[in-house]
């Protein structure tokens, strides 16, 4: 075992020994071993290779200094990956942050992993979708020819399986 000191707010702490009593840890070691075990299962899984959209959501404290700086930064330095993203004002000061990004399984989790390290961003969330993309030339309808990509949702990570069907009900 290794010995390490961490430091909670006094929120996080309450919420920590709430959780403690509730679970049945014997003591906040226990607990947050509890956690870190529990966080590192809901890692994303898949080759590290595999295409994906990433569904990030986050909150942020609009009061924590440069921090809308460094969060725009962020989008325009990933700007090939980024697709869309919304932001919701939820208070004065803080918002709720929506984000749609593609791209490799590693590059889309890691990207997100290191948003959530943000002093000031809180309550981050990353759902991935399987995907494959494809560059296409063809015709829509009353249009040219042109090139663009298609994002084909796949039932998993695992290049086996075939293309989700949508229900037809």
């Amino acid at each position: 075992m290794k010995r390490i000191t961490i430091t909670l707010s006094d929120e996080i702490a309450a919420a920590l020994d709430q959780y403690m009593s509730e679970s049945g840890a014997q003591n906040r070691s226990e607990a947050i071993r509890d956690l870190v075990r529990r966080a590192m299962l809901d890692r994303p899984e898949g080759p590290e290779d595999a295409d994906c959209l990433g569904v990030v959501s986050y909150t942020v404290d609009q009061t924590t200094r440069n921090l809308g700086a460094r969060l725009a930064k962020r989008r325009l330095d990933a700007h090939d990956r980024h697709l869309t993203s919304l932001s919701i004002p939820l208070d004065h000061s803080t918002a709720l942050e929506i984000e749609v990004t593609h791209g490799k399984l590693r590059d889309v989790a890691s990207t997100a992993e290191t948003l959530f390290l943000e002093r000031g961003v809180a309550h981050g969330s990353l759902s991935l979708v399987p995907v494959t993309a494809s560059g296409t030339h063809h015709v829509h309808e009353g249009e040219r020819a042109s090139p663009h990509h298609h994002i084909q949702v796949q039932q998993s990570f695992s290049k086996s399986h075939k293309k989700h069907e949508p229900d037809s009900h």
